[in-house]
């Protein structure tokens, strides 16, 4: 499983609307699951800022994220521009691998082929 992290400090008066935005049933999953192989997305808020977020956007595998990248590209940037007033500071915090999971026993995840 290929994971992408990212953390996000929201202004406060938005940070309704960034969540629903980023959440599971959010634009940005809606975005992700036009593409195979993507397996869901958490927001998690900090228990102590709310306005302190992270985000876990799960792909099947790098292959499945590189694709999505490749097709949507665009609609990515576009997405990405609409939202830029959402935050005051967002990082990715990196890419990461979950070993326990192979490709085919992802619950959930749209197949692909190669």
């Amino acid at each position: 499983m290929h994971i992408i992290l990212w953390r996000f400090e929201v202004v406060r008066e938005r940070v309704k609307e960034f969540q629903s935005i980023y959440g599971s049933s959010g634009y940005w999953a809606k975005l992700f699951g036009l593409a195979d192989g993507y397996c869901g997305t958490e927001l998690l808020q900090a228990s102590d800022d709310s306005t302190r977020f992270i985000t876990i956007d799960r792909w099947q595998n790098e292959h499945c994220f590189r694709s999505f990248q490749q097709q949507h590209g665009q609609a990515y940037r576009e997405l990405d521009a609409r939202c830029e007033g959402l935050t005051i500071h967002e990082e990715k915090i990196g890419t990461f691998l979950h070993p326990d999971l192979l490709d085919n026993e992802l619950p959930g995840a749209k197949p692909y082929t190669a």
